[in-house]
């Protein structure tokens, strides 16, 4: 499971959260700015040149749009491995790249990708592996989104009960 922590860290490098909390506005962002931001993230040595941060970003946006045109440019062949054994590799020229791939076809094959989801909240989308017992999570925490969409349901339903409606900003 830890390359999958890898992967949603990876997903998460673009922040597209715009919620409020306790009364502060989050501000979300893009962490992969530069190739020395992508250097920085990778933080094992690797100097990454603006290619590499195309095709980082070019990945990222493929697995989280769930894109199958854009996944075929990151293809996944069966090698040797160890003692004899098939193993999946990617072949994109990154090491680095190449391990979150390798992390997401492993994934797949094992049928463990589904568990990696985008919040359902819509002001929210942050990237989150569900572990809860059925695989049925939704939100990234159930404390915080959750909490905001079964409140604002209630909402909704208790003003449409009296025949009133929720302003959007509620």
């Amino acid at each position: 499971m830890a390359d999958l922590d890898r992967v949603v860290e990876f997903l998460n490098t673009l922040d597209e959260r715009t919620f409020r909390r306790h009364g502060e506005h989050h501000v979300g962002g893009e962490q992969l700015t530069s190739p020395q931001a992508l250097s920085d993230w990778l933080a094992d040595g690797t100097e990454a040149r603006p290619a590499d941060l195309r095709a980082a970003i070019a990945l990222r946006t493929a697995l989280r749009e769930s894109d199958p045109a854009t996944l075929a440019d990151f293809p996944v062949r069966l090698t040797p491995g160890p003692a004899g054994h098939l193993r999946l590799a990617a072949a994109t020229g990154r090491p680095w790249l190449d391990e979150i791939v390798e992390a997401v076809a492993a994934s797949v094959a094992r049928d463990d990708w589904k568990r990696v989801k985008l919040c359902d909240a819509p002001d929210c989308r942050w990237a989150f592996h569900d572990t809860s017992r059925n695989g049925r999570g939704r939100w990234c925490e159930m404390g915080v989104c959750g909490n905001r969409h079964k409140t604002r349901a209630y909402r909704e339903r208790e003003l449409s009960r009296r025949g009133e409606r929720l302003s959007p900003s509620e």
